[in-house]
């Protein structure tokens, strides 16, 4: 029987070798009648869903020639575990990730060679996942037709695939790992995967990154899905929705990006209001996955030390049944026995460490607080250990897609599975300059401490307060003065001028006296002054009339003198 790579039944190769032996000895027309008749008979077998066929690894034939599932029990727990997988993580490349992290292994049957039919078990490959889950066979489905192989002029044989209207597909045909409707249900998730797929582009599986609607934004203006791109701000990332379809194919402007830190948070708390009557059914859905998955991975991992005492076994009966007198035998047969041993010492405590490792993902401290969440969805929805795939995951099981529309504001229009339907506008989010604008209220604060205090004074007086700058940083006098000039505050020097202090030249010429005399009589307390800036420059309120110790008194300390009352009705 001849079959390509991936196992797939090829009657046009089979008729050409067939048909080669019989050259030579018949006419081109007998030949071409005899091929006709072969293909015809293939056809009319395959139409009925008798033709024999190779089965994937899984699947074999009975004796009556019946396809049933393979007899052996870690095949089939390792081909179910595979589709279970791929059910709860929609992904190709999380089944793989999944099996490797477990260290699991995934059965195959050699196809050529001297090992042919024999069983082995080696890494799981993407490319095998995806194999696997187009393969029809695992939905009791049969299959013919798959591809078509052709000769060019030149002789070259070239296989291509065709196209899945023209096949000859009998659902039911067999038993089958799943549903044939599951098995339509992957094909559309993988395709919904391929996000170079078709011209909408649409989702792709749910990734790390923190946009929640991802894969889920459409354009308000063109109606095209929406890419992600993330920007950096204040040392986050921050997701940007854009619609940039004509930018990339005739380098158009772009349709619209929108900053999608406040959309997020707003599709956040209205999931968080629409799902909270439905989170201890949630939670407790989760914790049944969680005990089910381990308990699947266990008993794979188990299978593999059956198979390796299994093996252990059987060099050990052959090592036992060999005549001690042949050393040539029983030495190659104890060398078998002890590898034997070996391999199983190994899977045994391969089989130790992932158990140890499983059971310490699943303590009874972490079913507690499973539990302890089931009754607070916004928690479990807020909490940091919550990763962001699965937000998105949960997003989509509620969510079919987010029209957003930029304006003077962002309308958001959220359409959930089954028909609903909501509206919702939030500002446009700041840009980086204004994001970084001092609040009002600071403002107006800075503007009320300025009356009493220098630029250093008020950076202090709001430190003690507790305000922070537009960069949220702490107050300094540079930042005051920047704040300061580019609102058009008046400064501390010039709110004093204003209203009537004097400068040191200034006073000590009304009063007729030398400026160092002014300093003095400061530092006495003979005249109020107050600090200017923070150059200890001072400017000093106008002496008051009639004080007989503001002038020059030759002799006589500044310490001593004294403000003598008026008498009324003037000098005796």
């Amino acid at each position: 029987m001849i079959c390509d790579e991936d196992g797939l039944y090829d009657p046009a190769d089979f008729n050409d070798r067939l048909l080669l032996g019989l050259k030579g000895t018949m006419s081109e027309a007998e030949l071409h009648f005899i091929r006709a008749r072969l293909q015809g008979g293939i056809l009319s077998k395959a139409r009925r869903g008798e033709l024999p066929m190779p089965l994937p690894v899984g699947l074999v034939t009975d004796p009556t020639g019946k396809v049933v599932l393979d007899p052996d029990a870690a095949v089939q727990q390792a081909v179910g575990h595979l589709f279970d997988t791929f059910a709860r993580t929609g992904s190709a490349r999380a089944v793989v990730q999944t099996f490797n992290r477990d260290g699991l292994l995934f059965p195959a049957r050699v196809r050529f060679g001297e090992r042919k039919g024999e069983l082995v078990w080696s890494p799981l490959t993407h490319s095998r996942v995806l194999r696997t889950l187009h393969n029809p066979r695992y939905a009791g489905a049969f299959a013919y037709g798959q591809r078509r192989t052709r000769k060019t002029p030149a002789g070259k044989t070239t296989t291509s695939a065709v196209p899945r209207e023209e096949w000859t597909l009998i659902p039911d045909a067999h038993a089958g790992y799943i549903t044939f409707e599951q098995y339509e249900h992957n094909l559309r998730t993988l395709q919904a995967n391929a996000t170079a797929h078709g011209t909408d582009r649409v989702g792709g599986p749910a990734r790390e990154g923190t946009a929640l609607l991802q894969g889920l934004a459409v354009c308000g203006r063109c109606g095209q899905r929406m890419t992600v791109r993330y920007h950096t701000r204040k040392g986050v990332k921050v997701p940007d929705y854009q619609c940039v379809r004509e930018n990339i194919q005739i380098a158009g402007e772009k349709c619209q990006v929108i900053q999608g830190a406040g959309i997020d948070a707003t599709v956040s708390r209205l999931l968080v209001d629409t799902v909270t009557p439905m989170a201890l059914e949630v939670a407790l859905n989760v914790q049944a996955e969680l005990e089910a998955r381990a308990d699947d991975a266990d008993k794979l991992r188990r299978t593999h030390v059956e198979r390796a005492r299994q093996r252990t076994e059987l060099a050990r009966r052959r090592y036992l049944a060999v005549d001690p007198d042949n050393r040539l035998v029983a030495d190659t047969l104890e060398a078998d026995w002890n590898d034997a041993l070996r391999a199983l010492q190994t899977a045994q405590d391969e089989y130790e460490r992932q158990t140890a490792a499983a059971n310490a993902a699943l303590t009874k401290q972490h079913k507690q607080r499973i539990r302890q969440l089931a009754s607070d969805f916004p928690k479990l929805w807020n909490d940091p250990a919550t990763p962001a795939r699965e937000r998105k995951r949960i997003a989509r099981l509620l969510i079919d897609d987010v029209t957003l529309t930029k304006t003077d504001q962002v309308h958001m229009h959220v359409r959930f599975r089954g028909g609903q339907t909501t509206t919702l506008t939030i500002p446009k989010a700041l840009n980086s300059w204004q994001a970084r604008q001092t609040p009002a209220e600071i403002l107006a604060e800075i503007d009320r401490l300025l009356d009493e205090h220098t630029d250093r004074g008020t950076a202090e007086q709001l430190n003690q307060l507790g305000r922070r700058s537009g960069m949220n940083q702490p107050f300094t006098r540079r930042i005051v003065i920047n704040i300061r000039r580019h609102n058009n505050l008046p400064s501390h020097s010039e709110r004093l001028r204003a209203r009537g202090l004097l400068t040191q030249q200034e006073i000590a010429q009304r009063l007729g006296v030398h400026p160092n005399t002014i300093h003095a009589w400061r530092r006495a307390g003979l005249l109020h002054a107050h600090k200017a800036n923070d150059k200890n420059d001072y400017l000093y309120e106008p002496p008051t009339p009639g004080d007989h110790r503001i002038k020059k008194q030759q002799g006589r300390r500044l310490a001593d003198r004294k403000l003598a009352p008026s008498t009324p009705g003037g000098a005796l």
